[in-house]
């Protein structure tokens, strides 16, 4: 009885903890820990530090393990790490009592702290190792400890980008005058495991030097931990701490070369630089081929009609990233393929290597996949793609037809939050998602050939519905002309910017107030203005980040820019680093990778404005913030090119210059906040 009684003040005492932990973190949102460094790095100086202790964590992702590091940093400086990793391709079977949930995260996973770390002997002294003096963030997470026994450390923790391995990096410095000596006495653990494909075998183990090491004053000496797992008979990993590195470190010279932004703003430029790799890093190697997937320690291997399809399918060919346009490509295919013949609402997901679907619920599934699949067909720039594509459009624009209720908007059972909070039964996010994608579909069928009358009609339902989303969703809430969420609804919802996003600014500067003022946190947009609920400042980053889309392309440059600066801060260099995040409190802020790809989108989408309009032609309506002389995007593969887009003030007007292969090919001075059409020539 004791020890229950002593177990339930224990696990009282730990939510308690918990509880005042979510507290200060969200009392941090002002606080600055990290600056920029040149070469794609923040870097946190811990030397001076008095605002200790701190907890923070970072996802790192290769195709076939990710990795969650939680490092905790106390009083005296002294970390301690915690490495969820998990091997997503690899699945447990799970208790016979476990919620329904269950087996969609059933992934090989496990938590593994400092006690796999090698025990070192430097001249018959045990190696304890230092107070932590800097952490830098450039792709990989460097944590740098003091000097102890005069040798310094220094930890690199990075995943392997092709295999089933996570990989922490141990590099000693003799900081001393003297020569030192040392022992490593290596990790070795093994475990195995029967799972739903067979044996799972997982092994952590280290690699240091089994003779002793000699250090001269200033040399250095390196080493791998590593966690690995594979299957059944497969041979045990290669490893090479170093060669998985700098793997790691070409993948990102990769990703910082191409779709460069370049404003007077080092914040937004290094975030943006950040989200790129985010994004892209989140890929997984599955039987649908490789596949973007959120990550967060939840949902790998798997596609879903929101994150995948609306949110990053039309990000990566800006990026020119090969990887991510075959990802694209194959979350489309997959819902392609499962198209309901009578026209029943499409799966919202296809999860733990499309073994699994969810949830027979209608969240504006269509509308998401349309909307998505035809902005990835015309930036892509391949007719190809957009001609196997369209038969998905077709079908994704006859539901949303069919879903039409009387007052002409689109019926949908839930959006995207999933029945987390109401909607009614015709939400504004789906009915807005419907217009984007019939005007994209428009375009699409143009450029493709397709029948004028199928073009003529889907342009139609576009302008039918912007009727209809007036009459059905205006309204006045707090005195502020905007939108309601649903019929009937009294508070501000986040989701209510979707129209600025398609370009639907009737309700331009009361949907901007709303946004901005009522609804603005420190934490950005919070999902409704509603002290009754049980989290009044919920907020989950993609309403943020579509606002912040929405109001720059309503031309709202100079009102967006100070707000989209102070979260990009909190982002980047505050209390929890370095890429935006899912939600708060549901799932503690995890740094899910579609949402990097909609900050991308802010810049691409939103400031510069492109909307390609044919697969080598695009509009393009720069923002230039009154503040601001000059922004630049380079290196940009989008529409079948590469080309560089320079924005300048000159007077009071603005110069874009479009360069292709070195040459200039559009050079043109007009109106700020007015629209250019580019055409990129062969």
């Amino acid at each position: 009885m004791m020890r229950i009684i002593q177990f339930l003040f224990l696990l009282l005492a730990a939510n308690l903890l918990q509880a005042q932990s979510e507290v200060i973190s969200l009392d941090k949102t002002k606080e600055v820990f990290w600056k920029i460094e040149k070469d794609h790095r923040i870097h946190w100086d811990l030397t001076q530090e008095t605002r200790l202790p701190h907890e923070d964590n970072i996802e790192l992702n290769g195709q076939k393990v990710a990795g969650i590091i939680t490092y905790t940093i106390d009083e005296k400086k002294q970390v301690e790490v915690e490495r969820h990793i998990i091997f997503p391709q690899l699945r447990v079977f799970i208790n016979s009592d476990a919620n329904k949930w269950a087996k969609y995260r059933a992934y090989l996973k496990d938590d593994y702290t400092d006690q796999i770390i090698p025990k070192i002997i430097v001249e018959n002294r045990t190696y304890k190792i230092g107070a932590v003096e800097e952490i830098v963030i450039d792709g990989v997470l460097n944590i740098k400890h003091a000097a102890v026994q005069g040798l310094s450390l220094q930890r690199v923790f990075v995943p392997s980008m092709t295999k089933r391995m996570f990989v922490e990096q141990w590099i000693l410095t003799n900081e001393s005058d003297t020569v030192k000596t040392l022992k490593i006495n290596n990790t070795f653990f093994r475990q195995e495991q029967l799972g739903e494909d067979g044996l799972y075998i997982r092994e952590i183990f280290s690699d240091g030097q089994k003779d002793l090491v000699r250090l001269n004053p200033g040399e250095k000496y390196a080493f791998g931990i590593y966690i690995t797992a594979r299957l059944n008979d497969e041979p045990r990993i290669q490893t090479n701490h170093q060669r998985t590195v700098e793997t790691r470190r070409r993948y990102l010279d990769g990703i910082w070369a191409y779709l460069q932004l370049k404003t007077p703003d080092p914040v937004l430029n290094t975030l943006f630089d950040f989200s790129k790799v985010r994004a892209s890093e989140s890929i997984f190697d599955s039987p649908m081929g490789l596949v973007h997937s959120p990550g967060g320690g939840r949902y790998y291997g798997g596609v879903w009609a929101n994150d995948q399809a609306e949110y990053s399918g039309p990000f990566f060919p800006y990026l020119g990233y090969d990887i991510g346009n075959e990802a694209a490509m194959n979350a489309y295919r997959k819902f392609a393929q499962n198209l309901p013949e009578d026209y029943d609402n499409v799966w919202s997901s296809f999860e733990m290597g499309a073994t699994l679907t969810c949830c027979g619920g209608d969240r504006g599934d269509a509308a998401m996949i349309g909307f998505g699949a035809s902005q990835f067909a015309l930036a892509s720039g391949d007719a190809k793609l957009g001609k196997e594509l369209w038969p998905m459009i077709q079908w994704c624009m006859e539901y949303c037809r069919r879903q039409k209720n009387e007052a002409g908007v689109i019926k949908s059972d839930s959006d995207e939050m999933e029945g987390r909070i109401a909607t009614g039964d015709a939400n504004l996010a789906t009915s807005s998602l419907a217009y984007g994608a019939w005007k994209n579909a428009a375009l699409l069928g143009k450029a493709l050939g397709e029948d004028e009358t199928e073009i003529n009609n889907y342009q139609q339902e576009a302008e039918a519905l912007a009727l209809a989303i007036e009459n059905y969703f205006g309204a006045d809430i707090l005195d502020l002309h905007t939108y309601q969420y649903f019929q009937g609804h009294e508070y501000l919802r986040h989701w209510i910017c979707l129209p600025l996003v398609m370009g639907i600014d009737k309700r331009k500067e009361g949907t901007l107030d709303a946004l901005f003022s009522k609804l603005w946190t420190d934490n950005g947009v919070r999902v409704e203005y509603n002290t009754s609920l049980d989290e009044p400042d919920l907020f989950w980053d993609r309403g943020t980040l579509y606002a912040f889309r929405g109001a720059f392309i309503a031309g709202a440059a100079d009102r967006a820019l100070p707000k989209l600066r102070a979260y990009s801060q909190t982002r980047l260099l505050g209390f929890h680093v370095p890429y935006v995040v899912e939600a708060w409190p549901e799932g503690n802020m995890a740094h899910l990778s579609a949402e990097s790809a909609l900050y991308c989108r802010i810049f691409t989408e939103g400031l510069f404005g492109i909307r390609p309009v044919d697969f080598n032609r695009f509009v393009l309506t720069p923002q230039l913030p009154s503040d601001w002389d000059n922004m630049a995007l380079e290196k940009i593969n989008a529409m079948g090119s590469t080309f560089d887009i320079y924005v300048k003030r000159s007077g009071g007007e603005q110069r874009v210059e479009v360069v292709k292969n070195g040459k200039t090919i559009y050079d043109k001075t007009q109106a700020l906040g007015t629209s250019f059409e580019i055409e990129l020539l062969n």
